[in-house]
């Protein structure tokens, strides 16, 4: 049996005659990020974005909305990628937030240690108060993925949430998992609550299909690649408290010769939404048209958008 590169993170079992090889299968958090990835992110109002790169290291943004649905106004971001190379597409530490001129804050903190622990800290202040802080710890072995996130943790009213998970790949394609999620509070009618989950992944080259199981409800995700062109991922959420279910289709065109990307979706409770976006080169522009519908309710929404940079 040959040597197996460090770079690619592999488990071997030997086995007489033949050898399997084990992948990392990433984080719990990325369970479904396929079927995620198609889905439109459709937005009211108008919109107007400029990035601009300072240096290989640190850019801005500035952000203007108007909107009838969302808090309008102007934010500005800021974000800095280190030197610690890990990879060609990865480096740390990584630091970027917005805020407007309210004083909101978002802030993000991502750092890796070594080639295996990664940790996480956000935080979000509204009108001059912590409203939300979180802090996750990835340990990713050969073949496996352990987290620990802490959410909105107080010493002093003795509440927060715990949150724990494993994923753990099985096979080349499938991955099992389980989530435990604890929390405490006087927010809490118990005083505290513990709710555990299952979760699944099964992976082929043009497909994934997911799911997680616990008390609280299922979430199922599918997603296939139909072409080079076109993609599609189907989604069913339920909610086993209030007894309510939503099935989603999206899907996903690519027209790199023409610079253009289209996302749709459709649910269960009619709403139909659409994210348009154009790259209109040779400037550095690319127009966003969004638009929703919801036949019961009668509510149509439309956006339109411009990011420069």
């Amino acid at each position: 049996m040959g040597n197996v590169s460090a770079a690619q993170k592999d488990f071997v079992i030997k086995a007489p005659g033949h050898a399997v090889t084990l992948d990392n299968p990433g984080t719990m958090e990325d369970l479904h990020k396929k079927c995620k990835d198609v889905f439109p992110t459709c937005f009211d109002g108008a919109k107007l974005m400029i990035n601009k790169g300072l240096s290989s290291h640190f850019q801005v943004s500035h952000t203007i909305n108007m909107s009838s649905i969302m808090p309008s106004g102007y934010r500005f971001g800021a974000t800095y990628v280190g030197t610690k190379q890990l990879s060609p597409t990865e480096a740390f530490p990584v630091l970027l937030g917005d805020i407007d001129p309210s004083g909101n804050l978002n802030a993000n903190i991502i750092h890796q240690f070594g080639n295996r622990v990664r940790c996480k800290f956000a935080a979000q202040v509204q009108s001059n108060k912590y409203t939300a802080c979180q802090y996750s710890l990835d340990y990713r072995g050969d073949d496996y993925t352990a987290t620990v996130t802490l959410g909105n943790p107080n010493v002093f009213t003795n509440s927060g949430v715990v949150v724990l998970h494993y994923l753990q790949s099985v096979s080349q394609n499938l991955a099992l998992g389980a989530e435990l999620a604890y929390q405490r509070g006087p927010q809490v009618p118990t005083g505290e609550i513990a709710i555990l989950s299952a979760a699944a992944r099964y992976s082929k080259k043009d497909w994934v299909a997911s799911g997680t199981l616990g008390q609280a409800g299922l979430h199922m995700c599918y997603w296939q690649k139909a072409s080079d062109q076109l993609q599609l991922g189907v989604e069913l959420e339920t909610n086993f408290r209030v007894q309510e279910s939503v099935a989603t289709i999206a899907y996903q065109v690519d027209l790199p010769r023409t610079d253009l990307v289209f996302r749709g979706m459709v649910d269960s409770n009619w709403t139909v939404g659409a994210v348009f976006e154009k790259r209109l080169q040779p400037l550095p522009f690319t127009f966003a048209l969004s638009g929703t519908m919801n036949h019961n309710k009668n509510q149509f929404r439309l956006g339109a958008g411009v990011i420069i940079g």
